[in-house]
């Protein structure tokens, strides 16, 4: 599950405003490479939306089926607001929805009928029993 903590207002490349929710992917624990002890974090990712900034508002705190992940990008850089260090970076962090039932149910079929073997060629079904 993710949670809807916050949300910012940006702009398109012509000037007009949208608003963007942050999202949480919930607690994780990390080891320091430093200090060598564990310490709690959580991805966080934006995604746009149609709302205004009343309903962005209101949605705060809704938790919404998926998970935050780590995904591959061309390099950027990054200025971290700590320390004003540059930083290269090869990945961003997006939601990912979570499968719904029903498209694991339908990839369940489609694998079942992708078998050839699982159905008798010949009209009639031998039993076999593993032991």
């Amino acid at each position: 599950m993710v949670r809807i903590i916050d949300y910012k207002q940006r702009h398109t490349e012509n000037g007009r405003a949208f608003f963007v929710l942050e999202l949480s992917g919930g607690i994780e624990m990390v080891k320091s490479t430093t200090t060598n002890q564990f310490y709690a974090t959580s991805k966080k990712a934006f995604i746009s939306s149609t709302f205004d900034e009343q309903t962005c508002k209101a949605l705060i705190g809704t938790e919404m089926p998926g998970r935050v992940i780590k995904q591959e990008c061309e390099a950027y850089e990054y200025v971290v607001k700590d320390t004003g260090e540059l930083v290269t970076l090869t990945h961003r962090f997006v939601y990912k929805p979570e499968e719904s039932i029903s498209t694991k149910e339908d990839n369940a079929i489609k694998r079942l009928l992708a078998d050839e073997n699982t159905f008798s060629k010949n009209g009639h079904h031998k039993e076999e029993f593993a032991m």
